[in-house]
């Protein structure tokens, strides 16, 4: 990549425009709350407010742009439709930021192949080979660098490690299929399954406090969380040969509570000797990792 990257990170909650550098540092950021409506063009609005913004605070022009997106996408097509995004079915985002920021290349990428590309280009993945990045939060996703190359699959949306199957007569999830790691160990599940046990908090991060406190509960409840994504990592690590995988999101803030057991249950999982010393690290990006990413879409394209 040369010169400097317009990048989008669009999801849910939040659309967020920045400019990233050459060397992969984010140098300037700004966001949007992603409207709640079911018009299509209130929630570009807020896009392009966006992008906007960071071609003002550009001193120069950009060279290309990176869009890191919630999926399903349809990279053929170029187009979006985010689960989160209820007004956006098939839109054509690459084609609108191509025709607002006019004469230059546009890449789009989904955000858990993103955030993978940004922990290999500048996180706790450096130096990895064959890398799962993952990011356990309100739902988990995931992506996939695969001989130091991101690797997007037919669609682009390889790497959605949130919908295996991990317990076939687990609870429901929102995919419309069972036992999926996400209805077991995103956010809201932990701390549902810990309301029905009797916990009495509200979200998974007072869960966190509560299991770091001794909790029984709650750590019971990450200890089953954990034990998903490890026979997850296990699957995912003996499929495609992996050497690491970097988790972020809200939820593995929670840190021991969630990496302890995960660790411990990975030694029961990933037995066999070329998955033996599978590294599991935190992310180091945080935020920062899909607006990252996404300007890494323009540097391996």
């Amino acid at each position: 990549m040369t010169g400097t990257a317009l990048v989008l990170d669009i999801g849910g909650t939040k659309i967020a425009a920045g400019l990233v550098d050459p060397d992969g540092r984010l140098r300037y950021e700004t966001r949007q709350p992603t409207p709640r409506s079911d018009d299509p063009e209130k929630v570009w609005a807020a896009a392009e407010h966006t992008i906007t913004d960071a071609l003002a605070a550009a001193e120069r022009t950009v060279t290309g742009v990176g869009i890191s997106s919630a999926g399903p996408i349809h990279l053929p097509d170029g187009t979006i439709s985010p689960v989160n995004i209820p007004a956006w079915r098939g839109f054509p985002i690459r084609d609108r930021v191509a025709a607002a920021v006019d004469g230059v290349p546009v890449r789009l990428g989904g955000d858990g192949l993103c955030m993978a590309l940004g922990e290999h280009w500048r996180g706790a993945g450096q130096g990895a080979a064959f890398l799962l990045g993952m990011v356990v939060s309100t739902g988990i996703g995931g992506g996939l660098i695969l001989d130091g190359a991101p690797y997007s699959g037919r669609t682009g949306n390889a790497g959605h490690v949130g919908h295996m199957i991990v317990d076939p007569d687990g609870p429901p999830c929102s995919c419309g299929a069972r036992g999926c790691v996400e209805a077991i160990a995103s956010g809201p599940h932990l701390a549902a399954w810990a309301r029905e046990q009797g916990w009495a908090g509200a979200d998974a991060k007072e869960l966190a406090e509560a299991a770091s406190s001794g909790d029984e509960i709650a750590l019971r409840a990450f200890r089953r969380g954990a034990t998903a994504i490890a026979a997850m990592i296990a699957s995912v690590a003996a499929v495609c040969d992996l050497d690491q995988v970097v988790i972020g999101g809200g939820v593995a803030k929670a840190g021991p509570v969630l990496f302890d057991p995960l660790r411990e249950a990975l030694r029961t999982y990933a037995r066999l000797d070329f998955i033996a010393d599978l590294r599991v690290t935190t992310a180091a990006l945080g935020g920062e990792a899909g607006l990252v990413g996404a300007a890494a879409l323009l540097r391996d394209s």
